[in-house]
């Protein structure tokens, strides 16, 4: 048969099944009583102790959810790269934050962070991250270029702190 008969077939199937009722729907009814009692009703579980709220943000997820969540890692990754391009460093900090929430002991995230960081300025947060990306992941082809920007990103930490406030 061709498809389309086969589907004009299976469509009068399910209409004919939906009008015509069946013993076993019928059989699976309660019976009525006909006593003049009235009803009882079922008792009421107790109700739960007061809910905590929820508190989850766009970069922090529910108590709820799981902790390891390497395809969220990821999607946090890609979008925290996106806003890097865009300039808004302190949303690409939050994503990558979550990233590393997501999976820890995942070396990516740090390195996007400390880029951000570095550029947002935090530096000593900057040195923090480059220096988690570089434990985590000590055979990283770029690491001497990390390497270099942790050096001067000290330089610079040294220099503020000689300079009088």
């Amino acid at each position: 048969m061709k498809r389309t008969t086969w589907a004009r077939v299976l469509l009068a199937m399910a209409i004919i099944c939906m009008l015509c009722p069946t013993r076993k729907l019928r059989a699976q009814q309660p019976p009525e009583e006909s006593s003049s009692k009235p009803a009882e009703r079922p008792p009421v579980p107790p109700s739960k102790p007061s809910a905590k709220p929820n508190k989850d943000s766009p970069t922090q997820s529910a108590p709820d959810q799981p902790t390891w969540d390497p395809l969220r890692a990821e999607k946090d990754l890609e979008v925290g790269q996106y806003y890097m391009r865009r300039g808004d460093y302190d949303a690409a900090i939050d994503r990558f934050s979550d990233a590393i929430e997501a999976k820890p002991g995942y070396a990516v995230p740090f390195k996007f962070l400390g880029e951000a960081q570095e550029k947002k300025k935090l530096r000593k947060r900057a040195i923090k991250s480059y220096t988690r990306y570089l434990e985590l992941f000590p055979s990283a082809e770029d690491g001497n270029k990390v390497r270099k920007r942790i050096d001067k990103l000290w330089s610079e930490v040294g220099e503020k702190k000689k300079s009088p406030s």
